[in-house]
């Protein structure tokens, strides 16, 4: 009976692909000016992308519009979202998570100190001036390029 289901997992599982990522062991990829990222999964099937993101104290993302949710934990560190909660915006640090909400804005998030999150997006980012104006659009292809080219770019000592 076991060596049944043993073969009945093995045929099934021919037919899909686990991913494994040892990230501990890949290098970070410039993102931002001062932040890396580590690819860990991006998806056409749903439009989503999971990331690691390592940011150097005073850092910071430019403001944007989430136009699909996303989830993030701080895995340490410190983040400031819309000015962080002593400006009415949120502070998150080590351990805690967050959902941001599709439609959501935020403009520039700062990190006060070294910080390391892991990050899943469900949909594009669209990058915004103070004007809404859009001025980059970041999706799951986007930024499976942006980890394609950094690691191209590591790898030619460039």
């Amino acid at each position: 009976m076991n060596s049944d289901k043993t073969r009945r997992d093995a045929l099934n599982n021919q037919k899909l692909k686990d991913i494994y990522i040892h990230a501990s062991q890949e290098p970070w990829i410039e993102w931002f000016p001062g932040i890396g990222l580590k690819m860990l999964r991006a998806t056409q099937e749903t439009g989503h992308w999971t990331i690691l993101v390592n940011c150097s104290k005073g850092s910071s993302i430019p403001r944007h519009e989430h136009l699909g949710a996303g989830e993030y934990y701080i895995i340490s560190g410190k983040m400031e979202v819309r000015g962080g909660v002593e400006n009415g915006g949120t502070t998150a640090i080590t351990g805690d998570y967050g959902y941001e909400p599709n439609g959501v804005i935020h403009d520039m998030t700062n990190f006060p100190e070294d910080t390391v999150l892991y990050f899943t997006n469900f949909g594009p980012i669209r990058f915004i001036d103070d004007d809404n104006n859009t001025v980059g659009l970041l999706d799951w292809q986007g930024i499976q390029k942006v980890a394609e080219e950094g690691a191209a770019k590591l790898a030619s000592g460039a």
